[in-house]
């Protein structure tokens, strides 16, 4: 295993992949200071006010002069973002073709056509305060049945629905009713409490293409005992769906969410550009791809911009980088205060460098679309979403606008995991061996001698599996929540 990585060769500094230590010789330097793993050092000399160089691109400025050896962070290193840009539209095209035959795939074809990969019974609530009374619905109504024909029964708590005031409202009745619909549900109960500003009539009719038989709801007031009421739509929805089974589908027909901007200094050089060769490969496939988390993007959006696939996905893409910058203006917030203290402990200094390896998720293939909050896929190919780069927010976001899967890169470790399965991806084998419960794949072993295309091809075949119905680590665990985002004001 290598010590050091240069990524590109007009970088001034060097990623340690191992602890380093003052004294010691690495890439042909003496180090000055100890270097953590995944942090950075510099390999030329470095004046105050001049770029920090990575990934071949500016990644802030030196505060102060940096000797070569010496450890590249927070105390000498400074973002160089500011307040909104001007973009261009500089055209790059990097056709990707498309590769012959089919790939077959088992999977739940809905009576609308969307595909399923799992075929779950879901309890969705229109408003936050019935939330309770929804998860003693499901533990009821499992403790009657060994629901060993289906995938499970779960409920999801959110605490919206009331005292919510105009675009707050309207994302969360689209979010909920995007997951009402969600293929992986093979049938749903929406319950209501009955004075919620969500109400329950206006939400379920505007509902669709659904099967009454498979998505009913009911009001809690309306009833003497909900519990008992909805127990008993459950039965009938849970007859509806019990038989349902998998059939041949084709991998062109499933959506995949890439989400996690960089956790750390590893993500850039394995996990981030795994899934952009994974990216690239189900691309070829036909199949469909969806990104998030549009302030990790900052910093490096006009290599993304580039790559929109004609002038009208550029112009939406602009707006959406824009329309998140004036929500972090207009709530007198600073645009750039990014990364976390997580993303720092990991290596990652400044926005720049997150954002950075963030976009690397998305390949190389042209971007066919700019999706709004709570909008479903539309075209072929890589598209984007507006979204936050809240972890939850983001996953629930691409879970909504129609992806079976998301697949979450992490170099830190989470367990958590959204409405859909929630693939974890670790950027290191230390954080794979330790949390091996978490971590569904390795993206470490690029540093231990693995290719690029073996590991992507490794993960296609991983992934294959999941969606025929190997369970994630956040399945196994049973950890599953939804977060919807919030801009305004609550009442």
């Amino acid at each position: 295993m290598k010590k050091t990585l240069h990524i590109q060769p007009n970088d001034n500094v060097i990623v340690a992949l191992e602890p380093l230590y003052a004294g010691e010789t690495a890439a042909g330097i003496t180090l000055l200071e100890d270097i953590p793993s995944g942090h950075k050092f510099a390999c030329l000399s470095i004046a105050a006010g001049q770029p920090v160089i990575k990934y071949g691109q500016p990644i802030g400025h030196a505060t102060v002069s940096i000797q070569p050896g010496q450890w590249v962070h927070s105390h000498n290193l400074k973002t160089s973002l500011s307040g909104t840009l001007d973009y261009q539209y500089n055209p790059v095209s990097n056709p990707i073709e498309a590769r012959p035959g089919s790939r077959p795939v088992m999977a739940y074809r809905r009576e609308n056509g969307t595909i399923g990969i799992r075929n779950e019974l879901w309890v969705i609530v229109t408003v936050g305060c019935i939330g309770d009374t929804a998860r003693n619905i499901v533990n009821t109504f499992r403790q009657r049945h060994p629901l060993d024909d289906i995938d499970g029964i779960f409920t999801f708590n959110h605490p919206f629905g009331c005292s919510q005031m105009g675009q707050d409202h309207q994302n969360t009745v689209k979010i909920l009713q995007d997951i009402v619909t969600h293929p992986n549900a093979g049938g749903v109960l929406v319950l209501g409490l009955g004075c919620e500003n969500n109400q329950l009539k206006p939400f379920y009719d505007s509902l669709e293409q659904i099967n009454p038989q498979r998505v009913r709801c009911l009001n809690c007031q309306d009833v003497e005992n909900e519990v008992q009421s909805a127990v008993e739509l459950l039965e009938q929805i849970y007859q509806a769906m019990r038989h349902d089974r998998r059939e041949v589908c084709d991998l062109s027909e499933f959506s995949f969410g890439l989400k996690c901007g960089g956790s750390d200094g590893y993500s850039g050089i394995t996990a981030n550009p795994l899934l952009g060769r994974f990216s690239d490969n189900l691309v070829r496939y036909g199949a469909n791809i969806v990104l998030s988390e549009v302030p990790e993007m900052f910093g490096a959006e006009q290599l993304l911009m580039n790559r929109a696939a004609d002038r009208a996905t550029f112009d939406k893409l602009v707006a959406m980088i824009n329309r998140f910058k004036d929500y972090f203006l207009s709530n007198h917030q600073v645009v750039y205060e990014n990364p976390s203290p997580g993303n720092k402990a990991g290596g990652i200094t400044t926005l720049e460098e997150k954002s950075l390896g963030c976009i690397q998720k998305a390949g190389t293939s042209q971007i066919n679309d700019v999706l709004d909050y709570g909008e479903r896929i539309q075209k072929k190919g890589v598209s984007l979403v507006y979204g936050p780069g809240n972890d939850l927010v983001s996953t629930t976001t691409l879970g909504a606008c129609g992806c079976q899967v998301v697949l979450f890169t992490t170099g830190r470790g989470t367990p958590f995991g959204g409405f859909i399965p929630t693939y974890k991806i670790a950027t290191h084998s230390e954080l794979a061996a330790r949390k091996s419960h978490w971590i569904d794949f390795n993206a470490g072993i690029l540093t231990e001698g693995v290719t690029l295309d073996e590991a992507a091809e490794q993960l296609v075949e991983d992934l294959i599996a999941v969606l025929e119905g190997k369970k994630t680590r956040n399945e196994i665990s049973d950890l599953r929540s939804i977060a919807i985002f919030k801009q305004g004001v609550i009442c």
